[in-house]
C-alpha cells in the first residue's frame, strides 16, 4: 500500500538508503541538545518596525489572559453565562474610544489590515458612493488588502501621491459626488505625522467621510483622531499588551460617531439593567450575518478577537493615562535623539513618533526598495521604549561609519 502511494515519484528521485538520522534522544537529553544548541544564537537588536513593534508587556496582562474563564474565542451568545467576558469587551470598547474621541467602538475585529478595509466599505454604505480614496503613504499592506477587497466588490480605489521631498500625504483633493472617503494614517507608515488640520472639513464638504488608521501608543501624546474630525478609526492593537510572536495575532481596532452605529461591523457590547435591577452586560448589536438576515449584515466577520482585546484592556488599565504617556513620550524622545545624531542621514526632518527613514546601505530596519522603488537605498527604522542609549549609538556608529 505504501509503494502505490509513491508509484508516481521517478525512481531516480527516491532515496536508496536509510536516512543518516542520530540515535533518538530521551526528553532530558533532546532539552540539553536544544539548549546547547540556543545558546549560540547571538541575537542583535531589532530596528524593525512597519506596523507591529516590541513594546514591554506587564506581566499581569499574561496571567490575567492564562484564567480559564477567557480560554475560548467563541462568541458569548449567552449572557447569563458569559458576564465576565461581556464586561471586559463592554470596558475594552470605553477604552479604544477615551482613546480615539469617538462615541462608539466595536469588539474588535482580526487585525489592523482587515479593520481598515472594513472601514472603507462601512463609509460606502453610510454615503452611497463607491470610490475610495487612500494616501500612499499608508501602510502597503494594509493597501494591498483594501485593493482585494475593493477588486471583489466592484469599488474604486484612488491613491494620494506622497511628497518625496516631505513624507506627507500630498492633498490635492479632488473628491467627486462618487467619493465614499479618504482615508490616512497618523503617523503614517514613514513614521511621519500627516498635518491634519482643516482636513476634514474639506472631506466633509464633498460630502465624505475622514477615515484615520493610528497606531494606538501615539494617542498618548497625539491629538485622539476624533477631535481632528475623523469620523471611523481604525488601527492595529498589537501594541497594547500583544507580543510580536512573528506576526500574530493581530488585534483590529474599530470606533466610529455615534450616528453610524449601525453600519459598524461585528458586535458592540451594551451595558443594561437585569431584572432584579443589577447592571448587566448583553451583545446590543450584532450585525455578522451569522446573526442575521445575511442581505442586512455588515459584514462576515466571525472570530471572536476578545483574548486579544482582554490584553488590551489589560494593558491600557495597568498604565493608565500618564504610563501610556510616558511610553509614547520615551518612543518620540529616542527617534528624535536618532535624528540628531544621524544628521544628514535622515531622508526628512518632517515631525515623526517612533519612526524614521534613513538613507543607508546597512542592512537594518526595513528595506523600503519592494514597497517603494523611489526609496530604493533608504530604510524604515523603529525605536520603542525598551530601545536603549547604547543601541542607538551603536546603530549610529555602523550608520554613520558605511
Amino acid at each position: 500500500m505504501t509503494l502505490d502511494l509513491f508509484a508516481d515519484i521517478p525512481s531516480k528521485v527516491r532515496l536508496k538508503e536509510k536516512l543518516s538520522l542520530p540515535r533518538p534522544l530521551s526528553e532530558p537529553e533532546l532539552l540539553a541538545e536544544l539548549t546547547d544548541l540556543s545558546q549560540k544564537n547571538t541575537p542583535g537588536t531589532s530596528f524593525l518596525g512597519g506596523g507591529s513593534y516590541d513594546h514591554f508587556i506587564p506581566s499581569a496582562v499574561k496571567h490575567i489572559l492564562g484564567r480559564s474563564e477567557f480560554y475560548t474565542a467563541y462568541t458569548p451568545y449567552q449572557p447569563e453565562a458569559s458576564q465576565g467576558t461581556l464586561q471586559a469587551i463592554y470596558e475594552y470598547q470605553s477604552l479604544i474610544c477615551e482613546l480615539t474621541g469617538l462615541e462608539v467602538a466595536n469588539a474588535s475585529m482580526y487585525d489592523g489590515a482587515t479593520a481598515l478595509a472594513e472601514a472603507a466599505f462601512m463609509a460606502c454604505r453610510i454615503t452611497g458612493r463607491k470610490e475610495i480614496v487612500v494616501s500612499a503613504a499608508v501602510h502597503p499592506n494594509y493597501r494591498a488588502v483594501l485593493k482585494t477587497y475593493c477588486t471583489a466588490a466592484d469599488l474604486v480605489l484612488k491613491e494620494l501621491p506622497f511628497d518625496i521631498a516631505s513624507g506627507l500625504t500630498a492633498y490635492n483633493l479632488q473628491l467627486t459626488t462618487n467619493s465614499a472617503c479618504v482615508i490616512l494614517q497618523q503617523p503614517n507608515f514613514f513614521g511621519n505625522l500627516e498635518k491634519v488640520a482643516g482636513l476634514a472639513d474639506k472631506v466633509h464638504a464633498a460630502g465624505a467621510l475622514l477615515i484615520a488608521s493610528i497606531n494606538p501608543i501615539s494617542l498618548g501624546l497625539l491629538k485622539p483622531p476624533g477631535r481632528y474630525g475623523a469620523d471611523i478609526v481604525v488601527g492595529e492593537g498589537q501594541p497594547l499588551g500583544l507580543p510580536r510572536s512573528f506576526g500574530g495575532p493581530g488585534l483590529g481596532l474599530m470606533a466610529a460617531r455615534q450616528e453610524y452605529l449601525r453600519q459598524m461591523p461585528g458586535r458592540i457590547v451594551g451595558a443594561t439593567t437585569d431584572l432584579d435591577g443589577q447592571r448587566a452586560f448583553v451583545l446590543t448589536v450584532s450585525t455578522r450575518e451569522q446573526h442575521i438576515r445575511r442581505e442586512r449584515a455588515t459584514s462576515n466577520i466571525c472570530s471572536n478577537e476578545a483574548l486579544c482585546a482582554l490584553a488590551a484592556t489589560v494593558y491600557l488599565s495597568l498604565l493608565g493615562k500618564n504610563g501610556l504617556k510616558k511610553v509614547a513620550g520615551l518612543c518620540l524622545q529616542k527617534a528624535n535623539y536618532l535624528k540628531e545624531k544621524l544628521g544628514q542621514a535622515v531622508l526628512w526632518s518632517t515631525p515623526g513618533f517612533n519612526e524614521l527613514v534613513i538613507k543607508t546601505n546597512k542592512k537594518i530596519g526595513l528595506d523600503l526598495a519592494g514597497y517603494y522603488p523611489e526609496l530604493a537605498g533608504c530604510r524604515l527604522i523603529c525605536v520603542t521604549e525598551l530601545t536603549n542609549k547604547s543601541e542607538l549609538d551603536k546603530l549610529v556608529l555602523d550608520v554613520l561609519s558605511a
